[in-house]
C-alpha cells in the first residue's frame, strides 16, 4: 500500500483524501469546517473493500462519522483529523502517507510544476497572495498546520496555475501599459489546471490515443468555469485570467465584461473598489441574473415561464459558444471536446446547446447519448461526428496525489 494525503485548504475549511497508489482507491476522505468558530463540525468516511462471491471486481462500503467541536486554527483542524483517523481508521500508524499534497491555488510565473516545499516555498506562496488573496493565503495556513502534523513527510504543493505556463507569449499578455503589466505581474494565470490536466490525459487513455497527437477543448463547469484549449497535452489558450473571474458566466462570477463598466460605475454610482470586486465576484453570473447559482434551480424556473432565467441561461450558453469557436480557430480543429466538473457532467442541456451550432466543424451530439444517466467517462457524440465529444468525471485529488508521489519519489 501506497497511502498518499491529499489537502484542500480554505479559509474557514479543508477537505482531505486520504489515497492508496498502488490501486489509486480513495481509503478515507473528510471536511473540517467552521474553523475559526466556537462550534467548528468534523465529519470522516472510510471506504472499505467488500469481497463478493463470484464477482471479480471488489465492491466498496463506507461509513461516515461526525463531531462538532471548538476548531479555533487549521493545526486544531488538522488535530481533529488526526483524532478521526485513530477512532475511525484506516490506521495511519499501519499506513502512513508517504507524501502529503497540498492543492494551492496561485503559482504565479514562478511554479510551473508539482513542487516540494520548503520554506523558500511557504515565502514565495505567501508573497503570491496578492494576486490571490481570497485563496494562497488559507492555502498556506494549511500547509503550515499539516506540516506540523506530518513533520517527517514530503509535502508537495501542486499549482492550479501550473498546466498554463505552456501559453505563448502572445496568449498571456494583456495589451496594457508593459512596464505597468511588469511591475504588477499582470498577465493571464490561468485556472483549473489540475481538472484540465486530468481531463485531457484520462480522454487520451479512454480512446486509446496518443495524447501529444489531439487537439482537445476541455469545459470545466461547475460554480466556477473555465476552459481551455490544449494542443498535443499542452494548455495554449484558456479563458480564466490574472484571477479566476474572466472568461465564462459562471454561478456568482461576471466572467468577460467590458473593463470601462467598472469606471462606469465608479463614476455614476459611486461604488469603491471592494463594492466593485464583491460585485463581479459574489454577485454577478447566474446568481446576478437569475436569483440563484444552480443551474437545477434556473431549468425550474425556465419551466415555470420566468424570462430572466430564460436570460440568464441563453447568456450562459452564448459565452460557451464563443469560446469553442474561439478555441477551435486557435487549435485550428479539434480532435475531442470534453465536459467535467458538477454542470459538465450532470447538466446534458448545456453540453446540447453549448455545441449545437458547431456541426460545421464535424461536432455531432447524439440526443440519447447525451440524455443517458450514465456514470464513469463515456462517448456522447454520434459515430459519425468526426469530433469526439466526451463527459469526463474529474478527480483533482487523485491528480494531485499522482504528481505530489511522483514528487516524493523524486
Amino acid at each position: 500500500m501506497t497511502p498518499v494525503l491529499v489537502v484542500n485548504s480554505g479559509s474557514s475549511s479543508f477537505k482531505y483524501q486520504l489515497i492508496d497508489m498502488d490501486a489509486e482507491h480513495v481509503l478515507a476522505s473528510g471536511l473540517v469546517e467552521r474553523i475559526g468558530e466556537a462550534n467548528g463540525h468534523s465529519s470522516h468516511t472510510v471506504f472499505a473493500a467488500a469481497a463478493e462471491p463470484g464477482v471479480a471486481m471488489p465492491t466498496f462500503t463506507e461509513a461516515t462519522s461526525s463531531r462538532e467541536l471548538p476548531i479555533p486554527d487549521h493545526t486544531a483542524g488538522f488535530a481533529a483529523m488526526l483524532e478521526a483517523f485513530d477512532a475511525h481508521g484506516p490506521s495511519l500508524d499501519d499506513a502512513p502517507p508517504v507524501a502529503v499534497g497540498h492543492r494551492v491555488v496561485h503559482g504565479g510565473a514562478r511554479f510551473f510544476e508539482p513542487t516540494l516545499i520548503t520554506p523558500l516555498v511557504e515565502i514565495n506562496i505567501d508573497e503570491l497572495s496578492v494576486l490571490a488573496p481570497l485563496h494562497n493565503p488559507p492555502n498556506l495556513a494549511g500547509i503550515r498546520a499539516a506540516r506540523k502534523a506530518f513533520p517527517g513527510v514530503p509535502h508537495v504543493a501542486v499549482f492550479d496555475t501550473a498546466f498554463h505556463q505552456t501559453l505563448e507569449p502572445a496568449a498571456y499578455t494583456y495589451a496594457i501599459d508593459s512596464e505597468i503589466a511588469a511591475a504588477h505581474r499582470i498577465r493571464r494565470y490561468g485556472f483549473h489546471g489540475t481538472s484540465h490536466k486530468y481531463v485531457s490525459e484520462a480522454a487520451a487513455a479512454f480512446l486509446g490515443r496518443d495524447l501529444a497527437s489531439l487537439r482537445q477543448i476541455v469545459f470545466h463547469l461547475g460554480n466556477g468555469a473555465s476552459v481551455a484549449a490544449i494542443d498535443g497535452g499542452r494548455s495554449i489558450d484558456t479563458s480564466m485570467g490574472l484571477t479566476p473571474l474572466e472568461g465564462l458566466v459562471m454561478g456568482t462570477r461576471s466572467g468577460d465584461i467590458d473593463p470601462a463598466v467598472l469606471l462606469h460605475l465608479s463614476r455614476r454610482a459611486g461604488m469603491s473598489t471592494d463594492e466593485l470586486d464583491d460585485l463581479l465576484n459574489k454577485r454577478s453570473g447566474l446568481l446576478g441574473l437569475a436569483g440563484s447559482n444552480d443551474l437545477r434551480d434556473i431549468r425550474a424556473a425556465i419551466e415555470r415561464g420566468e424570462e430572466r432565467a430564460l436570460l440568464a441561461f441563453e447568456v450562459y450558453v452564448h459565452r460557451l459558444r464563443a469560446y469553442a469557436g474561439a478555441y477551435l480557430a486557435q487549435l485550428g480543429g479539434a480532435d475531442v471536446i470534453s465536459f467535467t466538473a458538477g454542470v459538465g457532467e450532470n447538466a446534458p442541456r448545456v453540453r446540447a446547446e453549448a455545441l449545437s451550432t458547431l456541426g460545421f466543424a464535424g461536432v455531432e451530439v447524439d440526443p440519447a447519448r447525451n440524455e443517458a444517466r450514465e456514470r464513469g467517462i463515456r462517448i456522447i457524440s454520434t459515430d459519425a461526428s468526426s469530433v469526439t465529444v466526451l463527459v469526463v468525471p474529474t478527480d483533482e485529488e487523485l491528480e494531485i496525489a499522482r504528481q505530489s508521489l511522483q514528487v516524493a519519489r523524486s
